[in-house]
């Protein structure tokens, strides 16, 4: 039997060699306490992905500033008062030689009004489209705020070395505050973090390089960047080549493309016309050829052999999976082993199509929120296309706030 392209093993830049080529992307978990605390929840969830097959294992958001969350359940981590627990996670994630890495972000405008009285931005501009009356407007960081913010991004990521997690990943997509830096629409200062593209990059910059001069040169640092933010006078495609050059020569060991915002959400709903695409796959491929780095797609694939063409074509280097993983979390396992069945993500339905268009994404992820608890409980995902089961439990968990928009990655 012919031995499959996702069985290899990949090696990074700095040496590191991933096990397969299976990427499991960010899922925000929203499984902290109240105190924004990790717990056995996410020790669970993430052993069980890990004796799944899954070569790494990229963590839901986890983010710098207690002050600022993206929704509620967010993992917050500034400093090592939960070092303990965050030992047992990344043991627990590192598993049957399995890589866990911590997504690292701050949410910058887009933290939701119930959470953010008052939140921080480049540049005192609010968050428009159909979501924008759920935030309330930001107002503009100080050059001195944007410094400490850099140092909050490298203080998380010295933590998470520490606690045993083996690789981190930036998030600078999806219209958080990374990407809001880097869109000329989102950001315009007239200081050194503002203006050209090589100023509005400056945040990631210092992010990345603060953060390889403190964790070293063997310990992966990866990237979730924008293809574009499909949005006019935004971060476009042009810029993003730009910015995928200027990292991957400070040398990033692994870039993960998405695309859009709360403004225009195309990393849930894709760039083409057919559900079954595998989202930037196009734009994957275009970089790819431009920059000696693993480039990773997530978002579209489902079956087997969708995923070796991309693989044997060079269209990406691995095989991004989220939601799929919530419902089958050893999908890299039965495909190792030939015993996969294409798994379907649910289409889920309150039966009221106006109700469904106005919640339908947070059904959406409410849901996959919802499995991810019961396998976190030593349950088995439960399949179904009842939108309202996953808003009520959604409603009890949270209260109110749980009706506010919510990204998936």
């Amino acid at each position: 039997m012919k031995k499959l392209k996702v069985a290899e093993t990949l090696t990074l830049p700095n040496g590191t060699i991933i096990k397969n080529r299976f990427f499991k992307s960010a899922m925000s978990e929203t499984m902290a306490n109240r105190k924004n605390q990790p717990n056995q929840l996410h020790v669970n969830l993430y052993r069980e992905w890990a004796s799944g097959g899954t070569g790494i294992l990229v963590t839901g958001n986890v983010m710098v500033d207690r002050s600022a969350l993206g929704e509620p359940g967010n993992v917050v981590v500034e400093d090592e008062r939960d070092m303990d627990v965050l030992k047992q996670w990344a043991k627990a994630g590192t598993a049957n030689n399995t890589q866990i890495w911590m997504q690292i972000n701050h949410p910058g405008k887009q933290s939701p009004r119930t959470l953010s009285k008052e939140p921080v931005a480049p540049s005192a501009i609010p968050v428009g489209g159909s979501y924008g009356s759920v935030f309330n407007n930001p107002r503009a960081l100080t050059t001195t705020e944007v410094k400490e913010l850099v140092t909050r991004f490298i203080t998380t990521a010295k933590i998470a070395k520490k606690a045993g997690f083996t690789g981190v990943q930036i998030h600078g997509a999806h219209g958080y505050l990374v990407n809001q830096f880097l869109s000329p629409h989102d950001n315009q200062r007239t200081d050194e973090y503002g203006g050209t593209l090589e100023n509005r990059m400056r945040f990631l910059v210092e992010i990345y390089t603060g953060m390889r001069e403190s964790l070293g040169s063997d310990f992966p640092i990866g990237l979730k960047l924008n293809s574009t933010d499909f949005k006019d006078g935004g971060f476009t495609e042009e810029d993003s080549i730009k910015v995928v050059k200027k990292i991957a020569e400070l040398g990033i060991d692994l870039i993960e493309v998405s695309g859009g915002s709360y403004e225009n959400p195309k990393m849930s709903s894709g760039t083409g016309e057919g559900s079954d695409e595998v989202f930037f796959l196009d734009y994957a491929k275009k970089i790819k050829s431009m920059v000696d780095v693993p480039i990773v797609v997530t978002g579209g694939f489902r079956s087997k052999d969708s995923m070796e063409e991309a693989l044997m074509n060079n269209k990406t280097s691995m095989i991004g999976i989220a939601r799929p993983l919530a419902l089958v979390p050893d999908i890299p396992n039965q495909i190792l082993e030939g015993r996969y069945i294409t798994v379907n993500t649910q289409r889920l339905t309150t039966g009221f199509k106006a109700l469904d268009k106005k919640l339908g994404a947070l059904i959406g992820n409410s849901y996959y929120e919802q499995q991810m608890k019961r396998i976190a409980k030593g349950k088995k995902p439960k399949r179904h296309q009842n939108g309202w089961s996953p808003l009520f439990h959604t409603l009890m968990l949270h209260g109110p706030t749980a009706l506010l928009p919510r990204r998936s990655k």
